[in-house]
């Protein structure tokens, strides 16, 4: 997929989903949506990132804003990460890179 440029359209992508559920932007299609990438479960700059997300999920709800989370984790590793740090959104796991190819977010 070619990389999505500022102020065009992004694609829909399908990505697992903490839960049990596979996570559509088509479904999301209209909604607020707040996709934040990250590069490891359980590494201190990360866990203080979705703690910071997880801190502040209730403004976003506010909002009217549903908040997702993306890294190249397995959907175990999210799993168990979500349970730590106790967070009220999902995880979504992109192991092939796609999705974050596409937002262009790996160095």
């Amino acid at each position: 997929m070619p990389k999505v440029a500022l102020g065009t359209k992004v694609p829909d992508f399908s990505l697992p989903s903490t839960g049990g559920e596979t996570f559509s932007l088509k479904a999301a299609a209209g909604k607020a949506l707040v996709i934040y990438f990250y590069p490891k479960d359980m590494t201190s700059g990360c866990t203080r990132e979705a703690q910071d997300f997880r801190d502040r999920h209730a403004a976003f709800l506010a909002a009217g804003a549903r908040v997702v989370g993306i890294s190249r984790d397995s959907l175990a590793a999210h799993e168990k990460f979500k349970s730590q740090q106790r967070l009220p959104f999902e995880l979504l796991s992109d192991a092939d890179e796609r999705v974050c190819g596409l937002f262009d977010v790996i160095r």
